[in-house]
């Protein structure tokens, strides 16, 4: 890399043309992940979502080579809380602040209210990546100083990515969530045919109840997706946000904008009964992974929730030939519908020497909680395990 190469902080996406953006997030002949890509990020600020009002001020780094081109960026964010983020701190911002210091401000390097694994270093391909994403982390550092923050987060790192932070010397954090593999199956079917026969008896009379009293599902995506689709699932999304969190994160207009900039990587699964909507599932579609984000409903149906955000997920995987399906952050129930468990990773730097120790010695504790946990998971797997496990008793 050009020892030349200069680093600009920006308050606005906006400040940056989609293609060269998305020429370091999404990169020609690599996976996307839609969550990265311009249309998305800059639809957060520009619809009120993440911006300073809301305590996500935009600090994104830029680092461009001697000619001004783009060759690394960092999605990064200013936060006075710890809201959005699926990676939790609370505790350590109590313990902080009880011993006298301000965890607030501190600096997330992250995409807000998404716990989706993906790069926070951003790069093009080519032999410089490594010296890039140094060059980039000593920036993220450099600015974590300048404003005086009491740490810096990155959050959802791939293996990868954590593993070169933890050898510069970042703290380095484990969680789980459960994902649905795609073992190249040609049907919901075949999928069901690898589960132990208990577990496929389970799963057919839940997909069979949810479709009770008239229910029907349909998917959305593409230029099909109207404002009226976003204006019944917004009304889903704000009724179970308020009773969930109280606080929804996403404005209306948000939805309007990535509908408008990005329809090929939504899908919306809609629920209707008597003819009209009464449920729905937001996902993003990557190109090899399925993203769950948010899910709403106004009514009560058994199993329904599972048939739009797991079942229905699964169907469309299938159909279009992706590895995987992410189902967004936690929930163990999600095992017994063929959703495995998998390691999250974050890196974190903290300023204050003492409360490193702290929080260094915690998070040894913590990854072997997050080891053992996955392997006890792990054993309660509903797949078949002999061949005995595919008799049908249903």
């Amino acid at each position: 890399m050009q020892k030349s190469a200069v680093v600009r902080v920006i308050q606005s996406l906006a400040e940056v043309e989609p293609q060269v953006w998305d020429a370091c997030a999404t990169p020609a002949g690599e996976p996307v992940n839609p969550f990265l890509r311009h249309a998305f990020l800059n639809a957060l600020e520009e619809s009120g979502s993440a911006t300073r009002r809301t305590g996500w001020l935009p600090q994104h780094l830029l680092l461009e080579n001697e000619a001004g081109d783009l060759i690394g960026a960092a999605p990064a964010y200013l936060k006075n809380h710890s809201r959005g983020e699926y990676v939790f701190d609370h505790g350590w911002a109590d313990a902080f602040e009880r011993a006298g210091g301000s965890y607030y401000p501190k600096l997330q390097i992250s995409v807000p209210f998404t716990p989706a694994t993906g790069p926070r270093l951003l790069t093009r391909p080519g032999p410089d990546r490594d010296a890039i994403e140094d060059t980039l982390l000593a920036a993220v550092l450099e600015l974590a100083k300048q404003h005086e923050v009491s740490s810096a987060h990155f959050t959802f790192l791939p293996e990868r990515q954590w593993q070169r932070l933890g050898a510069h010397g970042l703290l380095q954090r484990t969680d789980q969530q459960f994902h649905w593999q795609n073992e190249g199956y040609a049907s919901f079917e075949d999928f069901l045919a690898a589960l132990a026969s208990r577990k496929r008896k389970n799963l057919r009379k839940e997909r069979m109840q949810a479709l009770e009293n008239g229910v029907e599902i349909e998917w959305v995506t593409g230029k099909d997706i109207t404002e009226d689709h976003w204006d019944a699932f917004f009304a889903f999304y704000i009724d179970t946000g308020n009773r969930k969190w109280g606080s929804p994160y996403l404005t209306r207009t948000f939805f309007s904008l990535i509908g408008e900039r990005m329809p090929e990587d939504i899908l919306l699964i809609m629920a209707k009964r008597n003819g009209r909507y009464i449920a729905g599932a937001f996902n993003l579609i990557g190109s090899d992974a399925l993203y769950g984000r948010n899910w709403g409903a106004i009514e009560h149906h058994p199993f329904l929730h599972f048939e739009c955000c797991y079942y229905q997920a699964i169907d469309f995987a299938i159909e279009r030939g992706l590895a995987r399906v992410e189902a967004g952050a936690q929930g163990e129930h999600k095992l017994a519908r063929g959703y495995l468990p998998v390691h999250t990773y974050s890196a974190h730097w903290i300023a204050n020497p003492s409360f490193r120790r702290a929080v260094e010695d915690y998070l040894e504790r913590e990854r072997r909680y997050v080891e053992e946990g996955i392997e006890v998971l792990g054993e309660h797997s509903p797949f078949r395990h002999s061949a005995s496990d595919s008799s049908e008793t249903e």
